[in-house]
């Protein structure tokens, strides 16, 4: 398939936000849709040294010390050690319902951009089991990547030291380090790229074939054997587009003299004043993954949706 665009489907998104959300505009459909966008968005959720040669030996040695020294204090007071674990046990409790909730929200976010519409409840109970699999798979994601982190820190620490107690010269080992960030940060991009197929193309993938998570990313894995650059310069793209969303957010918030600032670090809100390029995304992950074919639309007819014969009408 040799017609595959980024930059028309891009634009047909924006129309599309454009229509929903400016034509007319309607603050109430404003706060439910970007409710859904806030749930869909919860868990995604973004030294100098100077001095001797001993003194940085001793300051790197004292680093590689550090988890051992914590481990013993927390020994030594047993009354701290349970209160932490307690508060570590709550949050993991916290983050896990916020996962719940985002998997669910994922699915009313998506019925709402492709259907125009402005709903709660009804894509909430509809999607249940799509949702429900969903959260299951991102949990399941969520603890391989923190055993590997984990994983990794630990291999850090433990080498490091060896590595730097068996040198001749007390040499911090460099290039351990160097080797050590660069797997961190390759499998960064890694989770990444699976972050943004997940939610642009498994997820619509599920709410169209109305199929589990594992059964979505089959699906997917299968598309993606055949286009893989493709899909590789859309998460690109979407990377790109994250960083000037960025950027403009704070260039906004300098020029209200902060006071934009104040408004995005208050959640729910944050999300509604920035809905319109949410709702951008959202629509173009959607658009993108039309192209490859009936079975990857998930718009219905033009004659059955004001707003996508509006966005056809304003992209001629």
């Amino acid at each position: 398939m040799d017609n595959i665009a980024f930059f028309a489907p891009l634009g047909r998104a924006w129309n599309r936000m454009k229509v929903a959300l400016f034509q007319p505009f309607d603050l109430h459909k404003w706060f439910v849709v970007g409710f859904t966008a806030f749930l869909a968005g919860l868990a995604d959720g973004n030294r100098g040294s100077s001095g001797s040669r001993y003194s940085d030996n001793w300051s790197f040695r004292e680093f590689l010390g550090f988890p051992g020294r914590a481990w013993n204090w927390l020994i030594d007071h047993p009354g701290w050690f349970m209160l932490i674990a307690f508060g570590v046990f709550v949050l993991v409790v916290i983050a896990i319902i916020i996962l719940w909730l985002s998997s669910r929200g994922k699915f009313m976010f998506l019925h709402n951009v492709v259907h125009d519409k402005a709903e709660i409840a009804n894509p909430w109970r509809e999607y249940k089991k799509e949702g429900n699999s969903l959260f299951l798979w991102r949990l399941i994601f969520s603890l391989i990547c923190f055993l590997f982190f984990v994983s990794l820190i630990v291999i850090f620490f433990v080498g490091a030291s060896q590595l730097y107690e068996n040198s001749v010269y007390d040499r911090v080992p460099v290039p351990f380090i160097i080797l050590i960030g660069l797997i961190f940060l390759l499998m960064i991009i890694l989770v990444g790229f699976i972050s943004t197929f997940l939610d642009g193309f498994v997820v619509p993938i599920m709410y169209k074939h109305r199929v589990t998570a594992t059964n979505g990313w089959g699906q997917f894995l299968s598309l993606f054997g055949k286009y893989p650059f493709h899909f590789i310069l859309f998460g690109l793209l979407m990377f790109v587009l994250i960083i000037l969303f960025v950027i403009f957010v704070i260039v906004a918030g300098l020029l209200t003299c902060c006071i934009g600032f104040l408004v995005l670090v208050i959640p729910y809100i944050s999300t509604v004043a920035t809905l319109p390029i949410w709702y951008w995304f959202r629509a173009f992950s959607v658009e993108f993954l039309a192209q490859f074919g009936d079975e990857y639309d998930l718009f219905p007819p033009p004659e059955a949706t004001p707003v996508k014969a509006k966005a056809a009408k304003a992209t001629a």
